[in-house]
């Protein structure tokens, strides 16, 4: 492990809760992936499996924030334990129901209630972020490392998903995310030595964490990012089967992950100047230019280069993004204002399956990578648009609501006196 990466695990207990964020973190690659693969192979029908695995990601969007406020006042382990069973009962309902082969509403209802699965990377950030304030260098390399992580999530989770509901029983990829999801929670949980001290209500402020201009423009654009991640899920699984190799797609969208992993890694090792806003820009218009090459890729392997190198703008992207998070919003809303990135892409998610899986019943394949394509161009619009709200204010003495001076903070954020992140 290069030195940087050394350097952030040195406190105690650094190793075990990032490991056990990496566990429940599989089902985020798994079952949306695992749900279109099942039902495919039950139905046949791509636009049921796109909006099928479109509703569990519209469900967190709604309840994923509120659940993140919830552990910001009350703490992970009491929040996240009853959110983690609640669903995944719901998704044993969903796979039972897929089985028995009931009537398509009730597939949409369990569905529905597995949203209420908790942000388990905005929790881990949490953690580092609570380890680190005040050390931007050290945090960088943190949000690195659990880019990294969640990269690893995406080589070895569809492999595991779609391998399984193909070679196995067509239940068997969302049955072992969910098993995932409730020891990698109950794991994170039981380290109560490295989770971040909750806020009571009287510390916070009145609102939302969506007050904030710069997490608004955040959350927008990756609403478009999301829609890339999922309709590249859903195209790339037709793609394969209509070349007759429908198993290979898991590789595919693996090698996808692995162009975002080595960038994430890379990225971690930098000393980086200038404003983080200004990188994500870059990042955000790269991502949108790499999808124009998907358009081109009338063969698997073309296609896993294609994907290879889009991914190298994703993870420094994400990287940044939690950076201007970080510094954005204030300290006592940190895991809600994480968790309102994850889910603008949750909803990403979800619009763009749904998308790409009606473009496909409708058009085939190959037209399919349209939609990541136009989903990455609004994006890119969006972030050039916004970019003057997450531009670093200039600091100059003011006093805040609180009645304290502000004054200059490390990274070029705001801080108050006290040591409180401002708007």
């Amino acid at each position: 492990m290069p030195s940087p990466y050394r350097a952030i695990f040195g406190p105690p207990g650094t190793k075990s809760f990032s490991a056990a964020g990496l566990l429940g973190r599989m089902p985020l690659s798994m079952l949306g992936i695992g749900v279109v693969t099942m039902v495919s192979q039950l139905t046949g029908r791509y636009g049921l499996a796109g909006a099928l695995s479109a509703t569990p990601a519209l469900s967190a969007a709604l309840l994923g924030p509120q659940i993140s406020r919830l552990v910001d006042r009350h703490g992970q382990r009491r929040v996240l334990r009853p959110a983690t069973l609640v669903s995944v009962t719901a998704v044993a309902g969903l796979l039972l129901s897929a089985q028995q082969r009931w009537a398509d509403w009730t597939l949409f209802v369990f569905a529905a209630c597995a949203g209420c699965v908790p942000s388990v990377g905005s929790m881990v950030r949490a953690r580092w972020a609570a380890l680190y304030r005040g050390s931007p260098r050290e945090l960088h390399t943190a949000y690195s490392w659990e880019s990294i992580v969640d990269e690893c999530c995406f080589i070895f989770g569809p492999i595991l998903s779609i391998g399984l509901c193909t070679a196995w029983f067509p239940e068997s990829g969302p049955l072992l995310a969910a098993f995932f999801l409730v020891a990698g929670v109950f794991w994170l949980t039981a380290q109560r030595a490295t989770e971040p001290v909750p806020h009571p209500r009287v510390a916070h402020t009145a609102g939302s964490a969506l007050r904030s201009p710069g997490l608004r423009v955040l959350v927008v654009t990756f609403v478009s990012t999301g829609a890339i991640f999922g309709s590249i899920d859903v195209v790339t699984v037709a793609f394969a089967e209509a070349d007759g190799r429908k198993g290979a797609a898991s590789l595919v969208l693996a090698v996808y992950a692995l162009g975002s992993c080595l960038a994430g890694a890379v990225f971690g090792l930098l000393h980086l100047k200038g404003h983080a806003s200004r990188r994500w820009v870059v990042g955000v218009c790269v991502m949108a230019l790499s999808m124009v090459p998907l358009q081109l890729a009338g063969t698997l392997p073309l296609l896993a280069v294609a994907l290879f190198v889009a991914g190298l703008s994703v993870a420094p992207t994400m990287v940044t993004t939690m950076a201007l998070v970080e510094e954005h919003v204030p300290r006592e809303k940190l895991t809600e204002g994480m968790t309102w990135t994850s889910t603008g892409l949750a909803v990403g998610v979800a619009l763009g399956s749904s998308a790409a899986g009606w473009v496909v019943d409708a058009a085939g394949a190959d037209r399919g990578y349209l939609v990541p394509c136009a989903a990455g161009l609004l994006g890119a619009v969006v972030a050039l648009l916004g970019y003057r709200r997450l531009r670093p204010v200039t600091p100059t003495p003011a006093t805040g609501a609180a009645g304290v001076v502000q004054q200059s903070g490390p990274a070029g954020s705001t801080e108050q006196s006290d040591g409180e992140r401002v708007l």
